[in-house]
Protein backbone atom coordinates (compact mmCIF):
# COMPACT_ATOMS: atom_id res chain seq x y z
CA UNK A 1 0.00 0.00 0.00
CA UNK A 2 1.25 3.33 -0.55
CA UNK A 3 -0.70 6.97 0.45
CA UNK A 4 -0.92 9.02 -2.03
CA UNK A 5 0.78 12.15 -2.92
CA UNK A 6 -1.06 15.72 -2.71
CA UNK A 7 -1.35 15.86 -6.59
CA UNK A 8 -2.66 12.39 -7.03
CA UNK A 9 -5.61 14.06 -4.55
CA UNK A 10 -7.98 15.37 -7.46
CA UNK A 11 -9.13 18.11 -4.91
CA UNK A 12 -10.79 21.35 -5.89
CA UNK A 13 -9.63 24.66 -6.25
CA UNK A 14 -11.53 27.48 -3.67
CA UNK A 15 -13.38 29.00 -6.50
CA UNK A 16 -14.45 25.46 -7.95
CA UNK A 17 -15.41 24.57 -4.23
CA UNK A 18 -17.41 27.77 -3.48
CA UNK A 19 -19.50 27.11 -6.84
CA UNK A 20 -20.01 23.52 -5.79
CA UNK A 21 -22.65 21.42 -4.15
CA UNK A 22 -22.87 21.93 -0.39
CA UNK A 23 -24.97 19.48 1.97
CA UNK A 24 -28.08 21.39 2.96
CA UNK A 25 -26.38 21.52 6.45
CA UNK A 26 -25.36 25.02 8.35
CA UNK A 27 -22.99 24.32 11.77
CA UNK A 28 -23.13 27.13 14.06
CA UNK A 29 -20.95 27.64 17.06
CA UNK A 30 -22.65 28.92 20.08
CA UNK A 31 -19.82 31.24 22.15
CA UNK A 32 -17.13 28.98 21.59
CA UNK A 33 -14.26 29.76 22.88
CA UNK A 34 -10.96 28.10 21.55
CA UNK A 35 -9.79 29.31 18.08
CA UNK A 36 -8.04 25.98 17.64
CA UNK A 37 -11.42 24.53 17.55
CA UNK A 38 -12.82 27.27 15.57
CA UNK A 39 -9.99 26.60 12.82
CA UNK A 40 -10.86 22.39 13.44
CA UNK A 41 -14.51 22.95 12.73
CA UNK A 42 -13.92 25.05 9.32
CA UNK A 43 -11.33 22.61 8.23
CA UNK A 44 -13.94 19.98 9.08
CA UNK A 45 -17.04 21.31 7.45
CA UNK A 46 -14.66 22.41 4.31
CA UNK A 47 -14.22 18.36 4.17
CA UNK A 48 -17.76 17.98 4.26
CA UNK A 49 -19.41 20.56 1.83
CA UNK A 50 -21.23 22.34 4.56
CA UNK A 51 -23.24 25.29 3.60
CA UNK A 52 -21.68 27.65 5.59
CA UNK A 53 -21.08 28.33 9.60
CA UNK A 54 -22.30 30.94 12.12
CA UNK A 55 -19.85 32.33 14.78
CA UNK A 56 -22.37 32.93 17.54
CA UNK A 57 -21.08 35.63 20.82
CA UNK A 58 -17.62 35.02 21.98
CA UNK A 59 -16.45 32.49 19.36
CA UNK A 60 -13.45 34.95 17.57
CA UNK A 61 -13.56 35.13 13.96
CA UNK A 62 -11.56 35.23 10.99
CA UNK A 63 -8.98 36.50 9.88
CA UNK A 64 -6.34 35.85 13.21
CA UNK A 65 -3.24 33.49 12.99
CA UNK A 66 -4.68 31.45 15.86
CA UNK A 67 -7.72 30.16 13.60
CA UNK A 68 -5.61 29.76 10.65
CA UNK A 69 -3.22 27.32 12.90
CA UNK A 70 -5.77 24.64 12.26
CA UNK A 71 -8.47 25.86 9.44
CA UNK A 72 -5.42 25.68 7.21
CA UNK A 73 -6.68 28.17 4.74
CA UNK A 74 -11.00 26.18 5.21
CA UNK A 75 -11.30 29.90 6.59
CA UNK A 76 -11.18 31.14 2.96
CA UNK A 77 -13.21 28.00 1.37
CA UNK A 78 -15.93 28.35 3.71
CA UNK A 79 -18.52 30.57 3.62
CA UNK A 80 -19.17 32.45 7.52
CA UNK A 81 -21.41 34.96 8.73
CA UNK A 82 -21.10 36.23 12.46
CA UNK A 83 -23.87 37.30 14.57
CA UNK A 84 -23.45 38.70 18.94
CA UNK A 85 -25.63 36.14 19.57
CA UNK A 86 -26.85 32.55 19.08
CA UNK A 87 -30.17 33.22 19.13
CA UNK A 88 -30.25 35.55 16.37
CA UNK A 89 -28.39 33.40 14.27
CA UNK A 90 -31.14 30.15 14.85
CA UNK A 91 -33.93 32.79 14.29
CA UNK A 92 -32.46 33.73 10.86
CA UNK A 93 -31.62 30.17 10.03
CA UNK A 94 -35.21 28.93 11.16
CA UNK A 95 -37.04 31.55 8.57
CA UNK A 96 -34.75 30.30 5.99
CA UNK A 97 -36.14 27.24 6.09
CA UNK A 98 -33.62 24.85 8.54
CA UNK A 99 -34.74 22.80 10.99
CA UNK A 100 -32.71 23.83 14.47
CA UNK A 101 -30.59 21.02 15.88
CA UNK A 102 -28.48 20.99 18.89
CA UNK A 103 -25.79 18.96 19.82
CA UNK A 104 -26.27 18.32 23.27
CA UNK A 105 -26.98 15.95 26.31
CA UNK A 106 -30.50 16.37 27.04
CA UNK A 107 -33.72 15.11 28.42
CA UNK A 108 -35.65 14.19 25.54
CA UNK A 109 -32.08 13.55 22.79
CA UNK A 110 -32.00 11.29 20.10
CA UNK A 111 -29.28 8.73 19.73
CA UNK A 112 -27.25 9.97 16.83
CA UNK A 113 -27.67 6.59 15.14
CA UNK A 114 -31.32 6.84 16.09
CA UNK A 115 -31.70 10.42 14.25
CA UNK A 116 -33.62 9.79 10.58
CA UNK A 117 -32.41 13.02 7.85
CA UNK A 118 -35.71 13.76 5.90
CA UNK A 119 -35.85 14.63 2.07
CA UNK A 120 -34.81 18.00 1.06
CA UNK A 121 -34.83 18.88 4.64
CA UNK A 122 -32.06 21.33 5.87
CA UNK A 123 -30.14 21.05 9.16
CA UNK A 124 -28.95 23.94 11.26
CA UNK A 125 -26.55 22.02 13.97
CA UNK A 126 -25.88 24.00 16.89
CA UNK A 127 -22.45 22.97 18.49
CA UNK A 128 -22.15 24.47 22.27
CA UNK A 129 -18.86 26.52 24.26
CA UNK A 130 -16.30 23.59 25.35
CA UNK A 131 -17.49 24.23 29.45
CA UNK A 132 -21.63 25.07 29.14
CA UNK A 133 -22.24 23.49 25.91
CA UNK A 134 -24.94 24.69 24.10
CA UNK A 135 -26.80 27.81 25.55
CA UNK A 136 -30.31 27.92 27.76
CA UNK A 137 -31.64 30.20 25.63
CA UNK A 138 -31.02 27.78 22.08
CA UNK A 139 -32.26 24.61 23.56
CA UNK A 140 -35.96 26.58 24.32
CA UNK A 141 -36.39 26.91 20.87
CA UNK A 142 -34.67 23.87 18.85
CA UNK A 143 -36.74 21.35 16.89
CA UNK A 144 -34.55 18.67 18.02
CA UNK A 145 -31.25 17.68 19.79
CA UNK A 146 -28.68 14.88 19.13
CA UNK A 147 -26.53 13.17 21.47
CA UNK A 148 -24.11 11.17 20.73
CA UNK A 149 -23.50 7.67 22.50
CA UNK A 150 -20.45 7.61 25.15
CA UNK A 151 -19.37 4.64 26.80
CA UNK A 152 -16.24 5.68 29.02
CA UNK A 153 -15.61 7.55 31.73
CA UNK A 154 -15.91 11.29 30.48
CA UNK A 155 -18.55 13.25 29.79
CA UNK A 156 -18.24 14.76 26.72
CA UNK A 157 -16.42 14.71 23.67
CA UNK A 158 -14.28 17.43 22.12
CA UNK A 159 -16.56 20.20 20.14
CA UNK A 160 -14.16 18.90 16.82
CA UNK A 161 -14.69 15.55 17.39
CA UNK A 162 -18.12 15.96 18.56
CA UNK A 163 -18.55 18.14 15.04
CA UNK A 164 -16.60 15.37 13.05
CA UNK A 165 -18.93 12.42 14.42
CA UNK A 166 -21.92 14.38 13.45
CA UNK A 167 -21.35 15.42 9.91
CA UNK A 168 -19.97 11.62 8.79
CA UNK A 169 -22.61 10.60 9.96
CA UNK A 170 -25.33 13.47 8.38
CA UNK A 171 -23.37 12.87 5.44
CA UNK A 172 -23.34 9.13 5.35
CA UNK A 173 -27.10 9.41 5.78
CA UNK A 174 -27.55 11.81 3.20
CA UNK A 175 -25.69 10.12 0.82
CA UNK A 176 -27.18 6.65 1.26
CA UNK A 177 -30.90 8.20 0.75
CA UNK A 178 -29.55 10.09 -2.48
Amino acid sequence: MRKLKLDELNRVSVTEFKAGAKMPVVVVLDNVRSMHNIGSIFRTADGFAVGKICLCGITAQPPHREIEKTALGATQSMNWEYYASPLEAVEQLRTEGYRIVAVEQAEHSIMLQDFAILDGEKYALIFGNEVNGVSDEVMRVIDACIEIPQFGTKHSFNIVVSAGIVLWDLFSKMVGSS
